[in-house]
């Protein structure tokens, strides 16, 4: 099957560190043929062009703190049939592409989305989920790693996460792309309430993985607490707006004030923020449902024509590489994994201890994947507590588990 060509669509705002690891990430996907579309703060702009490989992607400077008028620029620029979406904070797999696009090719869809991996790169952020009218969000059962179609009804309809999505770009030009009334929060929410209403389908698709760190930014912190709810405030108001009969936004916003309140409560409690914390969060918070009551809302401004050429990838046709190795040879390793990096692998350290600590994977700085653990240690968390392991054979079981989301699929 021809393969359709794909735009990658990053948005970077505060963030050039993590940027370019995530750029690194996505020169490594086995995908062809498809461009990177990079959107960026000056910072981010500058992160992008030193990387070595900058003359093959397309960056465009863009300094409003708006992620949903970002993404419309980075739309204008795309090229591709479609247009796939990670956050500047994530970094997808090898696979992530063949996965998601072929799920939408086999299943005549057009959006599709799949599954998000934690900080430990190992357990699950989000997987399967849909939408209710209000805009809750509940977990699809997914059983397997097969994809799901999830067909639209009145009362709910299928949710992408930003950080890893993909729409036809032809359809997000009717739909006008993402509503720049939502700066920050629910902009993904929002277009995925419009494609349902507009009958489309969508493919939660699990094989089709991105590794998410939640960065700080300016609006929480490094560990994932709240700085600031103004956005998310605004953001329901523009939503109720949008989608909430006039007679139900006074107990949904009641909901919602309530579920911030516990939440700041939570972690004053533990002892994350300052009891005064709590009145600042929530004041915010009803700052910006002010003032979303007030904002202008409407679809974007999406082009039906590129603004540029499609700017393709170099593909890479080696097949990924695995290197097991024990902790008192983990340098050797890692050094060998920099040296194969360079010469164009997809590269993957094991690095196993005589021990049974729970793994860990991450994508190294160096343009390789790592995961370390005990030989004796989970990485599937629904793993027994523990087993016994010889080195060679938990290091076979450990690349059998990540084959088919690390190498191409056949």
């Amino acid at each position: 099957m021809t393969r359709p060509p794909v735009s990658v669509v990053i948005v970077s705002r505060g963030r050039p560190d993590a940027l370019s690891l995530c750029l690194t990430g996505c020169m490594q996907l086995h995908y062809d043929p498809f461009e990177i579309v990079v959107v960026a703060d000056p910072a981010g702009v500058a992160a992008a062009q030193a990387l070595t490989f900058a003359g093959q992607i397309r960056i465009i400077g863009f300094d409003a703190a708006n992620i949903s008028a970002a993404r419309n620029v980075g739309i204008n620029a795309a090229a591709g049939e479609i247009v796939a979406f990670v956050d500047d904070d994530a970094v997808p797999e090898p696979t992530w592409l063949s996965h998601l696009v072929g799920a939408m090719q086999q299943n005549d869809v057009v959006v599709a989305g799949g599954f998000v991996r934690g900080r430990n790169g190992i357990s699950y952020q989000w997987q399967g989920r849909t939408l209710s009218a209000l805009g809750d969000a509940a977990d699809l059962p997914i059983v397997g790693m097969e994809p799901v179609v999830v067909h639209p009804t009145p009362d709910r309809c299928a949710k992408t996460e930003g950080t890893n999505m993909a729409v036809r770009r032809d359809v997000l030009v009717d739909m006008g792309g993402f509503d720049p009334a939502y700066h920050y929060y629910l902009d993904e929410t929002d277009l995925n309430m419009r494609l349902g209403r507009a009958g489309y389908a969508c493919a939660i698709v699990p094989l089709a993985q991105v590794h998410h760190g939640f960065a700080a930014n300016t609006r929480r912190r490094a560990d994932r607490v709240p700085t600031d709810l103004f956005d998310i405030g605004a953001s329901w108001a523009v939503f109720q707006r949008k989608f909430i009969p006039q007679e139900q936004r006074q107990n949904h916003w009641q909901g919602i004030r309530a579920s911030e309140r516990r939440r700041a409560l939570r972690l004053m409690v533990g002892g994350y923020i300052e009891p005064r914390a709590v009145t600042r969060l929530l004041g915010r918070l009803d700052q910006g449902y002010g003032e979303g009551k007030v904002r202008e809302i409407g679809e974007g401004s999406v082009a039906e024509t590129p603004a540029a050429p499609f700017k393709r990838i170099e593909p890479r046709t080696l097949p990924a590489v695995y290197i097991g190795a024990r902790r008192i040879g983990a340098a050797k390793a890692r050094t060998e994994a920099r040296h194969r990096v360079k010469d164009g692998e997809t590269v993957t350290v094991v690095i196993l201890s005589h021990t049974a600590l729970y793994h860990q994977a991450r994508f190294h700085p160096d343009g390789y994947w790592e995961q370390c653990g005990g030989i004796y240690g989970k990485s599937d968390r629904s793993e027994t507590a523990l087993r016994f392991w010889r080195f060679a054979k938990r290091s076979s079981a450990e690349v059998a588990r990540i084959a088919n989301i690390r190498d191409e699929p056949v």
